[in-house]
This record gives structure tokens, sequence and C-alpha cells, in this order.
């Protein structure tokens, strides 16, 4: 399964994008208050739970700064799945967007496919307001 997020801009340098999101203490500021509890966070490392459904916990895999961030699953996921940010510069900031690739069976799919990709329009919004120069 593939899900990728809005393209969004973001009005700040890529550089200063990159330094924000790779610091995965940030990604609780991304995320909906409202729906998310059990938060526990570090540079490389994040974990949470979304209200009704299960934990998830990320760690970075790779960094090209300031253009991609690889994060990945970790043990608490229920499924594995990277996350790949990637960042480009543009006129007016940084245009940024994520792409989600996991390994689910067809019925699983079902029923994550359309909550996971509002939650990663959601993250890719927040990120505009979060991040200025």
């Amino acid at each position: 399964m593939k899900i990728e997020s809005n393209k969004v801009s973001v009005p700040a340098t890529p550089e200063k994008v990159f330094d924000f999101v790779t610091d995965l203490n940030n990604f609780v500021k991304l995320l909906p208050a409202e729906r998310i509890s059990d938060w526990v966070g570090s540079q490389d490392y994040c974990s949470f739970k979304v209200q009704g459904t299960a934990t998830i916990d990320l760690q970075v895999k790779s960094k090209n700064s300031p253009t991609s961030l690889l994060l990945e699953s970790g043990p608490k996921s229920p499924f594995p799945f990277t996350l790949d940010v990637s960042l480009a510069s543009q006129e007016a900031g940084t245009e940024a967007g994520m792409v989600m690739v996991a390994d689910v069976n067809p019925f699983l799919k079902m029923m994550v496919e359309k909550p996971l990709s509002n939650l990663f329009n959601f993250i890719a919004a927040r990120l505009t307001e979060e991040v200025k120069n």
C-alpha cells in the first residue's frame, strides 16, 4: 500500500524545514492533539497512540540534508512501513510531501487507507503552520 500526502508550501528554507522534521521531538506538534495520547519522543524516535486504534512508533532510518528524511516503523507499530518526507526548494520557501509505503493485507488496507491518508494530509498542513522563517 502506498499513501501520498498533499504537497504543501512551507514558508521557510529547506534547511529550516529539514532541521524541524529530523528532530522527532517536533513530530508531536504536527499531530492532531485531540486524537493522540501516550506521546514519547527523542531526537531519532517517537511513539504515540492514535485514539481508537494502535500505538505507532517511528525511528529515523536515513537523512539526506536538506532534501529528505526516511522514517521506519518500530516494533510497537501494527504493521511494517516506511515514511519518506521529501523537501524541495521553491521561490516561496519549501515544497514538502510525504509518502508512506506499508506492507498490509487487503482487508487491513481497506480499514487504514483513508484514516492514514487524512492523517498525513493533516501533518503536511500543520507543517506549513509550525515552520516559518
